[in-house]
């Protein structure tokens, strides 16, 4: 197992922050969570890199690249909060790659991959799903059950949510085609979600960092005060145990997937809790203005919320491994 990024990986997040720098700044955010959670210019820009397609094979015009450099994305997509429909395109890409049907993977991820079809994700049973991740604007809908994968036809009904940058919807009683993979599925969710929650919580940080460092009180930098740092402290120690796990279940879906349904849910279980305690913390440390529309720290809590929920919240995550626990004493 490597510690640390290869050079291709190194390249891959170093572009994906500048990109989404430059195009998903918090100005491009606000507009898109008025106009609707998606941002299509954006979208087809990213498309053009190949990121819905990174980790579809080569023979069906992707990068044919692994989990890990997706997660490297996912990251960054929740460092910017992204307005697009990503996330939930390259899990239904991951879902019908391993579908075993050769045809269908010819016919539908070589769509995928040039955003002629969009993806929308959830877990739910009998075609029924309360939160379908970029649900609305999909073409095609995996809902993950108990038995296996739905794969529906068609986007899901629009949710309003507390988050406004992206779309989400909800399932009552689809019909689908049956398809395999459900757990497999599940975990590559958990950890592809936890992965954009360090991304968030990374932001909130720094921006946090930031504002302490700049705004001063009785003369002196608000971060010197023990209170403010021992708070960005905290903030620190929960995004480093979010990432490592995370990473650790990158690794295990790429070359140890025995082991990923542990790694998933343990990387889930940090990162819920980091997203949710960071930026929280991070609207504290901005005092006064941290609750104000005008600050922007809001939108990282808004989508650190939901994406903790998405697949199972920390307590579903935990009992889930203590279920594995059991069985393995």
């Amino acid at each position: 197992m490597e510690f640390g990024l290869n050079d291709l990986q190194q390249d891959i997040q170093k572009t994906a922050r500048e990109v989404l720098a430059r195009r998903s700044p918090f100005a491009v955010v606000r507009e898109a969570a008025a106009g609707g959670g998606h941002d299509a210019v954006l979208w087809d820009e990213l498309v053009a890199l190949d990121w819905p397609g990174i980790t579809i094979a080569e023979e069906h015009g992707g990068a044919g690249l692994g989990f890990v450099e997706l997660c490297l994305i996912a990251e960054e997509h929740g460092y910017a909060v992204a307005p697009t429909p990503l996330l939930g395109t390259a899990l239904v890409a991951d879902a019908i790659t391993n579908c075993g049907d050769e045809a269908r993977r010819a016919e539908l991820l070589p769509r995928i991959r040039v955003g002629e079809l969009l993806g929308g994700i959830g877990q739910g049973q009998d075609g029924s799903c309360e939160l379908v991740l970029d649900g609305p604007d999909a073409a095609l809908t995996v809902v993950i059950e108990d038995d296996g994968l739905l794969l529906v036809e068609g986007a899901s009904r629009s949710l309003s949510t507390i988050d406004p940058t992206r779309r989400y919807g909800r399932l009552e009683g689809a019909s689908g085609d049956r398809l395999g993979g459900s757990q497999r599925l599940l975990d590559r969710a958990r950890t592809l979600v936890a992965a954009e929650l360090v991304g968030i919580s990374q932001r909130a940080l720094d921006l946090s960092v930031s504002y302490v460092s700049e705004r001063r009180q009785f003369g002196v930098p608000v971060g010197s005060f023990q209170a403010v740092a021992h708070r960005c402290a905290a903030m620190l120690r929960n995004v480093e145990t979010a990432r490592s796990a995370v990473y650790a279940a990158a690794w295990a879906a790429d070359a140890a997937p025995e082991t990923l349904p542990e790694a998933a849910a343990l990387a889930k279980a940090a990162a819920s809790n980091a997203g949710r305690e960071v930026t929280g913390s991070a609207i504290q440390v901005h005092g006064g203005v941290g609750f104000t529309w005008e600050a922007d720290v809001h939108w990282l809590f808004k989508r650190a919320q939901l994406d903790a929920q998405l697949f199972g919240g920390p307590s579903d995550q935990l009992r889930t491994l203590g279920g594995m626990l059991a069985k393995g004493l």
